[in-house]
């Protein structure tokens, strides 16, 4: 199988990539360092440095006004897409922990953009289900507990409008997608990234961007 031409990502190779991306305002690196500070055990769930500007500029390119996100943890992903949104943008965002999105609602506050955020905490199938039913979102990402990957993509897909953009992480998870007898989290991914590849109601592709990263336009 062909291997393809990527270049190993050194840490020296990684720090001149973030050099040359638009740098972290004064309100994300602080999120980024209260996160590292406040929850070092569960500080992975932040997404990659270069996920923040990568996200904003597919909110610009789109043109997106309606997001919806399953997953905030710390907010860093929804603070970035917030901030690209047009003054009159929503954003949705979905978690299950008071712990974890008190320091996003801080921070949302700071940047000034806590008005284009609404976050629901509950079960994000709950809330998904309680959209409606018609096409509406321009944009989503999904960035949350893996084994309702695919719970989330159903419930989202018939809401995204045509030419709608989502955009799911950990589609890699840590390599675990490769064995063919994976269980537990990296087989619902493993399971998840078949059932994107099957979907006729989606163009998508698959990335190596930090733990692997889907696009997938609505058709």
């Amino acid at each position: 199988m062909a291997r393809g031409n990527g270049t190993p990502l050194t840490d020296e190779l990684y720090g001149y990539m973030l050099g040359h991306n638009p740098p972290l305002d004064p309100v994300q690196r602080m999120l980024v360092e209260v996160t590292h500070t406040q929850l070092p055990l569960v500080a992975g769930k932040q997404v990659a440095e270069e996920q923040g500007p990568l996200l904003a500029f597919l909110v610009r390119l789109t043109g997106a006004r309606r997001i919806v996100e399953v997953g905030t943890f710390t907010g860093l992903s929804a603070l970035s897409m917030a901030q690209a949104l047009p003054p009159c943008g929503k954003l949705l965002t979905c978690d299950v922990s008071e712990e974890w999105t008190r320091h996003a609602r801080e921070a949302w506050e700071k940047a000034g953009v806590a008005d284009r955020i609404e976050l629901r905490i509950a079960p994000a199938l709950e809330t998904l289900r309680g959209l409606p039913s018609e096409p509406h979102i321009d944009m989503a990402f999904i960035d949350a507990d893996k084994d309702n990957y695919t719970a989330y993509w159903d419930e989202l897909v018939p809401r995204m409008r045509p030419g709608g953009l989502l955009v799911v992480d950990n589609v890699f998870f840590h390599g675990g997608v490769t064995d063919p007898d994976a269980t537990g989290p990296a087989g619902a991914i493993r399971d998840f990234n078949a059932h994107v590849k099957a979907d006729g109601r989606v163009d998508s592709v698959m990335l190596s961007i930090a733990d692997g990263l889907t696009l997938a336009r609505r058709r």
